[in-house]
């Protein structure tokens, strides 16, 4: 069985966010959990969040066993861009984009 959890609009570049959502995919749920606790990235504990969101998920909703689980997809897409100006020489702007990330957590039970 696959539990999804997802969290959306995070306000991290998607390509930061990826660097540690690749490091968790195959992995089983406690070795996930220690690479997100153990890791200095900003992005660890945004995408640490949603891991544990989906392991409450998979608890609570469907009755499986925590030890059973591993990571399926670990997944970062990019969200909506929020776009700033800042003032430059010779009365121009530079814009500026603000990106944000949507995060896809899928945990299984079942046999890789």
């Amino acid at each position: 069985m696959e539990v999804v959890a997802v969290t959306k609009f995070v306000r991290i570049s998607p390509e930061k966010a990826r660097h540690v959502a690749r490091l968790l995919q195959g992995k089983n749920v406690a070795d996930a959990l220690g690479v997100v606790d153990l890791s200095p990235r900003k992005a660890a504990g945004l995408i640490g969040k949603t891991l544990r969101s989906a392991i409450a998920n998979a608890e609570n909703n469907h009755d499986l066993d925590k030890e059973s689980l591993y990571v399926k997809e670990a997944l970062v897409g990019a969200g909506p861009i929020m776009k700033r100006f800042r003032p430059k020489a010779r009365g121009m702007a530079g814009r500026i984009l603000k990106r944000t990330s949507n995060f896809r957590i899928v945990l299984s039970n079942e046999i890789k």
